[in-house]
Formats: C-alpha cells, sequence, structure tokens
C-alpha cells in the first residue's frame, strides 16, 4: 500500500442502497404507477391511484415512497403537483425488470387494445408490433450489435442518411435491445431509439395520440417504413 494511500471503508451503502430501491419497487401498485409514467408524460395524484385502483391517500403514502428513492419526481403547476419518472435511466430500470419478469413468469394473454400493441410510446421511443418489426430489420442487417448493445458503423452510416441525430455525449444508454412487453420480442431503446422516434416525428411518418401511449403510422410513414425497413403495414 502507498504511504499516502487512503484506507477503503468497507461500508454497505451500496447494498443498501440497492435493497431500498427494490423494496420501493416491491409492490404491485407502486409498479403500476411506475407503468403508468412510461409514456413519459406528468400524471396527476388522483390519476396515478385510478391507475393504480387504490385511494387517493394510500396513492399519496406510495408516491411519497418513490419520490423518497428518487424514482419519480414531483413538479408543481399553480395549485396541481404531478409526478413523472426522474430520468431515463428510470425507465429503462422499469423495462428491464418487466423484461426478466416475463422470462420468469407464463405470459398471460394480454387484454391490452390493438392500436397499443401496434404502436405506442416506451416512454420516449417507439413501441409495439410496428417497432418490434423494424428492429428485426434493423438486428438482421447490422444496424446494430448482435446484443442490441450498440450501433454498428453500417448503423450509425444509415441513421445519418435518415437524418437521426445521435449524440455522443449522451449519460443514457446510447443504445439497447428493450424487450417489448406486448410482443415479447425486441424494440430499439436508449438514446439511438429515442433521437429515431424525433425524426419520425419530425419527418411525418407518425403521431401521437394526446393523452395517450397510442402512436399512429402517418400515410408518408407508412410508405417509408415499408422502403427503408421492408415493414408493410
Amino acid at each position: 500500500m502507498h504511504k499516502n494511500s487512503e484506507p477503503i471503508e468497507d461500508d454497505d451503502s451500496l447494498e443498501l442502497s440497492v435493497a431500498a430501491i427494490a423494496a420501493a419497487l416491491s409492490d404491485a401498485s407502486r409498479v403500476k404507477m411506475l407503468c403508468a409514467l412510461m409514456d413519459g408524460r406528468a400524471w396527476t395524484a388522483t390519476e396515478l391511484s385510478a391507475v393504480a385502483d387504490i385511494a387517493s391517500s394510500t396513492a399519496s403514502t406510495h408516491l411519497a415512497r418513490l419520490v423518497e428513492r428518487k424514482l419519480i419526481v414531483c413538479l408543481s403547476q399553480g395549485r396541481y403537483r404531478y409526478y413523472r419518472l426522474a430520468g431515463c435511466d428510470i425507465a429503462e430500470l422499469v423495462e428491464t425488470i418487466m423484461g426478466v419478469s416475463w422470462k420468469r413468469t407464463p405470459p398471460p394473454k394480454t387484454r391490452a387494445p390493438l392500436k397499443i400493441r401496434h404502436a405506442r410510446t416506451c416512454y420516449d421511443h417507439l413501441a409495439g408490433e410496428i417497432a418490434v418489426r423494424i428492429y428485426d430489420y434493423m438486428a438482421n442487417n447490422g444496424w446494430v450489435t448482435p446484443d442490441g448493445a450498440a450501433m454498428t458503423p453500417t448503423g450509425s452510416m444509415q441513421f445519418q442518411k435518415l437524418g437521426v441525430v445521435l449524440d455522443p455525449k449522451t449519460r443514457r444508454k446510447a443504445c439497447c435491445a428493450c424487450l417489448d412487453w406486448s410482443e415479447r420480442r425486441f424494440h430499439l431503446g436508449g438514446a439511438a431509439g429515442a433521437a429515431f422516434f424525433i425524426t419520425c416525428e419530425q419527418k411525418g411518418w407518425l403521431t401521437k395520440t394526446p393523452g395517450f401511449r397510442e402512436v399512429t403510422i402517418t400515410p408518408d410513414g407508412k410508405r417509408a417504413f415499408r422502403k427503408l425497413f421492408n415493414v408493410d403495414i
């Protein structure tokens, strides 16, 4: 050991922190709230209590717990208070847990509406059947690495041609294979997925339904997706 080196404290702070986050995620009502917030919008406590099917007083207690663990943030707007995910890293955490859970639980018959299963937002990127088919094309044509953890040089070049702007200094995952809960297959997530969604919006290929996760693929989008990704909608 060097003479001036500081001793490393062998405490349990990291383990305790992980356990605290796990405890915050251990309640089904809180998980329902987090899943609702995956659409990227800010929700009121009343809306979240309805989603979780619990009393408003109970919802307030759960929301306080999630705020305390920095999984969500509370925003004040006039007389109203809104809640949203604390960041894209929390969304990725929830997505990962959902994916791991599906691998260990027999998948139930989904009751999700067909439009939601077809195309929807997953926090800030595209999800659903269309997104899965686009990702399949990207994976089969070498746009992403086999594990989906990074864009390949080919993928980066193709994104550049499409006008998709990737942030090289992003603090979130640059790219990831996000397990789609309705399709049980992967769609494009991470910063690359968010950038692709923004480009699709700017080009008028898709539109979001205000107040819902549903996404509509426009006629221009149908033509573009067929030409670019061999996805016939």
